[in-house]
């Protein structure tokens, strides 16, 4: 079966490769053929055509020749005639031999005197006697020296003609034949110029055409549907296999959805791993079934070589619905695409508005961002972390903020995945970190907390950006806290394991971000040297509401106490959850019941009011003393 699939595969690779290769050496060749055969045609015609009128002026000057032979004949007969009378008296008296000498002289062939000459073909010359009668004539044969001689190369010149003209009728028919050879491999050309090499399917130029096409046939009560599809963790299995393995893969794909698909669908393979489908039907087929059928086609295990999996986003746009323009409906279909992908492996989507504006915004973000981050419009904001006994400020987290000057405020959940996208967040993590050191140096008492991205932990040189901070604000590293996410720790554990220990030689801590949130694995606590542990926020919402909320609370901060890690929990909003995680053992807090998010002067005012402070302090043993 396998062996049956490779060769059909192999075959669909050759087919689909020979339009493209045979049809240019075959245009080629075509044209080569018909610019020779033209060429050869007009030499033919024209040594022709110089034949025949070489031809046709030989034969007149030949018998313009052989006229004036007969003039000088003529004249030198008649002069012959006179100085014979002179001589012999009478003509008549000529005897034959004085006939050859006549005839000799005069140039003449088969010369006679007859008196009455029969009329043909001999040219003759009357004899007049001293009175002027005509008392004979002198006959001679007609001669044509030139002419004959022409004449005798005229079977020449007419196989020379005949080869000429079958060498030209023979031109004619290769120029016939290679002008449809040309045009055949203009065809091939064509196809092939419409078909992707590898999979034989629609290209991207010929798509369009097609929904152009289709666009201009749909009838009223009709819809055409465009659809993309955007295959993932094609290019991760084609890393894997060989190059004809590859190929293989990505000509299974495009066979399993010629085959998933109705014969009146267009498929076509728009990029390296984006295919198109396009398709005119009722208005109201259920298109969604229809792709959802491609798409677990798709998921569907691949053997070639080894075993690949892959999973498939796709997103609809359909006319009249949402566009009746080919640019507006391929503009939707890839909106729409963006949102699947957004929504997760193999999630469909269909255009709706309210995607158009979030894309929109997006656009605008992208625009934005980097202006805004020149401009100096990005600020951060501290949000205080407290001791669990006695609520002393004890630390502040550093978060990113954007006031727009026209939108406002816009939330860091929006920016700061376009950011991840355009590559920004090397250049916004710098800017935190230098940002946060530098106001942290008016606050001596105290720690700040900054969030590294994945991004800037997979790096190396986040070691040397923290050590240059460091260095340029003369803060200590030890009040230093740097905040990591567990997903950045299982992909490449060997390496976190490394760049963690470069940022503890330093002097920095580190913090586990959002803990229970993401993988929990424990493997890991003692594997990494962490520092504290931050508890979800999810979990304190719990605490009140669900029975188990305390008890796993508890279980981590035992955990963090096994381990020598402080534990840090977020989220904290009401009374109620402060005195919980407290009897918790919980080492600090953080959550708006404290303190929401506020700029580095706002800080400064709260650091500096004891009895704000103080407050805070008594309210929480008063607290705890109820609870008691």
């Amino acid at each position: 079966m396998e062996g049956t699939q490779s060769a059909l595969q192999a075959l669909l690779r050759l087919r689909a490769q020979q339009p493209g290769d045979a049809a240019g050496a075959s245009r080629a060749r075509a044209r080569r053929l018909l610019s020779a055969s033209r060429l050869i045609v007009v030499l033919a015609v024209f040594a022709m055509g110089a034949t025949l009128l070489c031809a046709a002026i030989g034969y007149g000057v030949a018998r313009q020749s052989d006229e004036r032979l007969w003039l000088a004949q003529r004249s030198a007969l008649r002069n012959v005639i006179a100085e014979a009378r002179l001589v012999f008296g009478q003509p008549g008296a000529l005897d034959p031999h004085v006939m050859r000498l006549v005839e000799q002289s005069a140039g003449l062939k088969g010369l006679e005197f007859e008196a009455d000459p029969a009329p043909g073909a001999r040219l003759m010359q009357p004899v007049v006697d001293a009175d002027g009668r005509i008392t004979g004539f002198l006959t001679w044969q007609r001669t044509h020296p030139t002419t004959d001689m022409v004449t005798r190369l005229m079977p020449l010149i007419a196989g020379i003609a005949i080869v000429l003209v079958g060498f030209a009728g023979f031109s004619l028919r290769q120029l016939r034949r290679a002008r449809e050879d040309l045009a055949a491999s203009e065809e091939r050309a064509r196809r092939a110029g419409d078909a992707d090499k590898l999979t034989g399917l629609a290209n991207h130029g010929k798509m369009l055409e097609l929904l152009d096409q289709a666009l201009a046939a749909r009838g009223a009560s009709m819809a055409t549907t465009f659809a993309l599809i955007e295959i993932d963790g094609l290019a991760d299995a084609s890393a894997e296999l060989n190059a004809p393995a590859s190929d293989d893969l990505t000509a299974t794909v495009a066979q399993r959805l010629q085959y998933v698909l109705p014969v009146e669908a267009q498929c076509g393979r728009i990029g390296s791993n984006e295919f198109a489908l396009i398709l005119t039907a009722a208005a109201d087929f259920d298109v969604e079934a229809l792709v959802r059928t491609a798409l677990d086609a798709i998921a569907r295990p691949y053997w070639i070589d080894s075993v690949a999996r892959l999973i498939a986003y796709a997103g609809i746009a359909q006319a009249p619905f949402h566009a009746n323009t080919r640019a507006e409906l391929t503009r939707r279909a890839e909106i729409a695409l963006r949102a699947a992908i957004k929504r997760g492996p193999g999630s469909i989507v269909i255009y709706e508005a309210a995607i158009d504006a979030i894309s929109a915004d997006e656009k605008f973000i992208q625009l934005e961002l980097p202006r805004a981050l020149a401009a100096g419009e990005l600020d951060l904001h501290y949000q205080p972390i407290v001791a669990a006994q006695g609520a002393r400020i004890v630390g502040v987290e550093a978060l990113l903020r954007w006031k727009h000057s026209v939108r406002g405020y816009i939330p860091p959940a929006t920016f700061i995945p376009i950011a991840e996208q355009m590559g920004l967040m090397d250049t916004l993590g710098a800017f935190v970190l230098r940002r946060a050191l530098s106001e942290a140096k008016r606050w001596s008492s105290i720690y700040v907390a900054v969030n590294l991205s994945p991004l800037q932990m997979r790096d190396a040189e986040i070691v040397v950006l923290v050590r240059k901070s460091l260095e340029d604000s003369g803060v200590p590293a030890a009040r230093l806290m740097l905040e990591i996410t567990e997903g950045v720790l299982i992909e490449n554990p060997e390496e976190m394991i490394k760049r963690i220990k470069d940022l503890h030689a330093l002097g920095v801590r580190i913090a586990l971000d959002d803990f229970g949130s993401g993988y929990s694995n424990l493997g890991y606590l003692q594997r990494f040297p962490l520092d504290k542990l931050k508890i979800d926020k999810s979990f304190v919402a719990a605490l009140g509401r669900s029975p188990n909320g305390g008890v796993i609370i508890q279980a981590i901060v035992a955990l963090g106490r096994a381990l020598g890690l402080s534990v840090l929990v977020e989220g904290v909003e009401t009374e109620e959850q402060r005195v919980l995680l407290r009897l918790a053992g919980c080492d600090e807090m953080q959550g708006y019941l404290f303190a929401k998010p506020a700029p580095a002067r706002t800080i400064d005012r709260l650091l500096a009011e004891p009895a704000r402070a103080g407050g805070m302090r008594r309210g929480a043993e008063q607290a705890g003393r109820q609870t008691a």
